[in-house]
């Protein structure tokens, strides 16, 4: 299955929906497009993963290594993820204590800031029980 990137902008965040399956053969396309926003000076990101059908270890580490690198520049990842099937990869890996994982775009816009803020000063580390 292809991978459908598309950037917008929210409420001043920059927002990355994803559309399909985020695997080996995928997860570079979004790396790209996840740093080029960084790149690009774009601190505030929601990606919207209400569009994914598959999220492997690879869109996992993808999507670690965004957090790391928004963080790095004092920024802000939410991501936005109703479908049970990539929240139980999330839950799984209890990867929900590390991001803030949003119902709906406008709930992410709208309150992110403060539970990213939470996130971001919570001693979270990726892998902790």
């Amino acid at each position: 299955m292809d991978l459908g990137l598309e950037v917008s902008e929210r409420g001043g965040y920059a927002v990355l929906s994803v559309r399909g399956e985020i695997d080996t053969y995928t997860a570079p396309r979004f790396h790209e497009a996840l740093i080029a926003l960084v790149t690009e000076g774009r601190r505030q990101i929601v990606v919207d993963l209400d569009g994914v059908d598959l999220l492997d270890t690879t869109g996992l580490g993808v999507l670690i290594g965004g957090l790391k690198r928004v963080r790095s520049h004092d920024g802000e990842l939410a991501l936005v993820c109703t479908r049970p099937r990539v929240l139980r990869v999330f839950e799984t890996t209890r990867l929900t204590k590390v991001f803030p994982i949003f119902d709906s775009l406008d709930a992410a816009v709208d309150t992110a800031p403060a539970v990213v803020a939470v996130h971001a000063t919570a001693d979270a580390t990726v892998g902790e029980p």
